[in-house]
């Protein structure tokens, strides 16, 4: 990891469903928290447990924290959207998830919303794309292309709270990218 920056008392959600791109929530959430940061897990269909998608099989279990329809984008600092092809293509079709990641983006106290490989479907989802500058696994594209954003191949760009990367190669520099906006 590059810079470590002091993220006591800040507030971080992580959306996801089963099928999560298990490197891309677990890094995130370890590193964030070792930052001094309180990371929440949010999920879905009152779920208590996910299951990661670990590169080519099932992987972990997490424990989730809460429902994304029982909290709201005030009580955070930054968001995040992990990967996988499975989990953010469920998520698209949940109006409680779309809800949150759409208030999350107009919500002052929400610093960063990260959102990594297949994760900026929901971007693409929320409407929050359109003349932004995004990345993201390449799968995907011509997705974002189509929904307006302007898409480049690069470890993680950053367009106002909005930071994006490709795969989980680019964690580190993607968790560097968060905390700053939100320190």
């Amino acid at each position: 990891m590059g810079n470590v920056q002091n993220l006591k008392g800040k507030k971080i959600a992580i959306l996801a469903t089963n099928g999560f791109e298990q490197s891309e929530l677990v890094q995130p959430r370890d590193e964030l928290i070792k930052q001094g940061a309180h990371v929440d897990i949010l999920s879905i269909d009152n779920q208590t447990t996910i299951t990661a998608w670990d590169e080519d099989n099932w992987g972990d279990k997490v424990n989730v924290d809460a429902q994304v329809s029982s909290v709201t984008s005030s009580d955070y600092d930054a968001l995040i959207l992990p990967g996988g092809q499975i989990n953010p293509d469920v998520l698209r079709t949940n109006d409680a998830a779309v809800s949150f990641i759409k208030s999350a983006y107009s919500e002052q106290n929400i610093k960063a919303i990260g959102a990594i490989c297949h994760g900026p479907w929901l971007l693409v989802e929320a409407g929050l794309v359109k003349d932004k500058q995004l990345t993201s696994f390449p799968s995907i594209k011509t997705d974002l292309i189509n929904a307006g954003a302007n898409w480049k191949d690069e470890e993680v760009i950053q367009d106002g709270k909005l930071v994006t990367s490709r795969n989980p190669n680019d964690i580190p520099a993607f968790v560097e990218a968060i905390a700053k906006l939100v320190a």
